[in-house]
């Protein structure tokens, strides 16, 4: 019988906020997985990047099962979440595609 570890968290007022990102960009090299939370509002003329995690891939792929297994608890409760607009392949984009980081758009 698997014995469970219990562990014990404390988080600061500033960070128990949180913050608000409806675009997350994913990068990776051979040895760590980026993810830059950003926010991309109406008026503004680039994306702000709120905060960034590192990780390793290991990590990584314990997010994406514990992210899909959330997801998949979620939707028997509350039902399918729908995604708006054209499905992406992979589910991910470039940045180029959209048209202020396209020729002549914004850059940072």
């Amino acid at each position: 019988m698997e014995e469970k570890k219990e562990i014990s968290l404390e988080i600061r007022p500033e960070i128990a906020k949180g913050t608000y990102s409806n675009l997350a960009i994913i990068t990776h090299s051979h040895s760590e997985f980026i993810i830059d939370f950003a926010t991309m509002l109406p008026g503004l003329p680039k994306p702000d990047i709120g905060n960034r995690i590192i990780m390793t891939p290991e990590h990584a792929k314990r997010l994406l099962n514990a992210l899909m297994d959330n997801v998949t608890k979620y939707e028997s409760q509350f039902g399918l979440i729908q995604l708006g607009g054209q499905p992406q392949p992979g589910g991910t984009f470039n940045l180029g595609d959209l048209p202020q980081f396209g020729p002549g758009g914004a850059k940072s």
